[in-house]
């Protein structure tokens, strides 16, 4: 699943909270519904059987609730992709990552192994902290094997670990530092694996048990200095990643540290196409959620790339794929708050549809189900919907973008500042003592607040492009014309 993915440790954010963010992209000629619910522990299977690849898990007897963002039809299984568990720990999954030939063919996918339609529903309402999370999966991966690549990121109140698997049933994972944020496009990102560590303290480093025995009987370590670089052994090269992959994370860095490296020009320090883009920075400035959702709708504005230039050399319009692309079924942002009290410290932001034209908004996860505006998503188009609502406002915006890129500013805005108002003016009832009989009432009382706020820019917004794209159709004439 084509996706992008921005992790940021507790001292790189503006409020000391772990971020951890990603877009769920469609494959190829595909638009996938989404919605946002509640899974509650009686909901929860205890034998879990994979549509896709029909491989079959006894779980635990003693799940947590969570929130997951699954797919709004079930043919092809859950896909939960994002959420929060009771814990308040979190888990987004997942970033679908390339390797090369040399892996796979030592330890080759594994046709009935595990996969992104599973992955959150048979780790996250297990896991107490993000390193459980690591190990669980590791576990899993190692027992039942996977037939893809995948990075998965885990969260708590103070770490951030991201997860790549390596072949079909090897993984190594590394923590994000305190102070700096991790970019990932689809392509395997680790640029370091500290054995020793993984073995030992486990500080910042974890892995599979054989996977250093792994690369030494394979022959994978391409160092020249004896230093072990795992984007070498287990990633990527091809052409495509240069014109898929490399831009965008070029886009973020550039985005978050424009000053730390000369990034455009013939003197630039990397390029869109520079394999060797770092894995993680120490942001410029700390980092909010909306810097989060800026760098996640990214089209290459500020760029010659960007598909909606009109100026410079617009031969170089298009020619890498951008960020924010028609195929975002939904950004999920997880902020975990280590200033709020446990009840209501955690907080998932989402936005649905093409991710240039939507918005985020911020919903408590300590509740007991979402609101039926993002819970409700079913295939028939239904502007009561906030991903259908959200879709036809990208495709009707795309067209005009001169005439509704202004609507679109104000419509992000808005939402966006509401919701920061509306999450503060609960936070502080909560706090002075309102919802403490029944918090998971109080709190699903603050998400329907919040939906009812974001339906109603919505609605004002699709308005307003429909308005615009109508005047914009090729067959308009007016009586006065003539």
């Amino acid at each position: 699943m084509p996706c992008t993915t921005i992790l940021a440790g507790k001292n790189a954010t503006y409020d000391g909270s772990t971020f951890m963010a990603r877009n769920e992209d469609s494959g190829g000629g595909e638009f996938t519904a989404k919605k946002f619910i509640v899974v509650q522990p009686q909901d929860q299977p205890r034998h879990y059987k994979s549509v896709i690849s029909k491989v079959e898990i006894d779980l635990p007897d003693n799940p947590m609730r969570y929130t997951a963002v699954p797919n709004a039809l079930k043919n092809e299984g859950i896909w939960g992709e994002a959420g929060i568990n009771d814990a308040n720990v979190a888990m987004t999954a997942t970033e679908t990552i390339t390797s090369n030939e040399r892996v796979l063919g030592a330890d080759p996918l594994v046709k009935g192994g595990i996969g992104e339609e599973d992955l959150l529903t048979i780790t996250l309402p297990y896991i107490k902290s993000a390193r459980e999370g690591v190990r669980r999966l590791g576990m899993l991966h190692e027992r039942y094997g996977t037939y893809e690549m995948n990075g998965v990121g885990f969260q708590d109140v103070n770490e951030v670990w991201w997860f790549e698997t390596v072949g079909g049933h090897g993984w190594m994972a590394r923590r994000v530092p305190d102070d700096a944020y991790v970019v990932m496009p689809n392509q395997l990102g680790i640029d370091r694996l500290d054995f020793e560590d993984a073995y030992g303290k486990q500080e910042n480093f974890m892995c599979s048990e054989d996977l250093q025995n792994f690369v030494l009987k394979n022959h994978l370590d391409l160092s020249m200095d004896g230093t072990f670089d795992p984007r070498a052994a287990f990633g990527s090269h091809a052409d495509s990643d240069h014109v898929y992959n490399t831009p965008r994370a070029w886009f973020m860095l550039r985005a978050l540290n424009p000053h730390t490296y000369v990034w455009d020009g013939p003197d630039a320090d990397y390029t869109p196409e520079s394999d060797d883009l770092p894995w993680c920075l120490v942001p410029e400035k700390k980092l909010t959620p909306e810097d989060v959702k800026y760098v996640l709708s990214g089209h290459f504005q500020g760029t010659p790339y960007d598909p909606y230039a009109k100026y410079g050399d617009l031969s170089q319009c298009g020619k890498y794929r951008p960020i924010g692309i028609n195929r975002n079924n939904f950004v999920a942002l997880t902020q975990i708050r280590p200033y709020k009290p446990e009840e209501i410290r955690s907080i998932q932001w989402m936005a649905m549809g093409s991710n240039v034209f939507n918005a985020f908004v911020p919903f408590y996860t300590n509740v007991n189900k979402t609101p039926a505006y993002l819970s409700g998503t079913g295939k028939k188009v239904d502007t009561n919907n906030f991903y259908w609502a959200n879709r036809l406002i990208g495709a009707l915006a795309d067209h005009s973008w001169n005439m509704c890129a202004s609507h679109i500013e104000r419509y992000q805005l808005a939402v966006q500042r509401q919701g920061h108002e509306l999450v503060n003016r609960y936070d502080a009832a909560y706090e002075k003592g309102e919802g403490r009989d029944d918090v998971h009432d109080f709190l699903q009382g603050a998400n329907q607040a919040i939906a009812d706020m974001a339906r109603k820019e919505t609605d004002s917004v699709l308005d307003k492009v429909l308005y615009e794209s109508s005047n914009e159709m090729r067959n308009r004439f007016n009586r006065s014309d003539a």
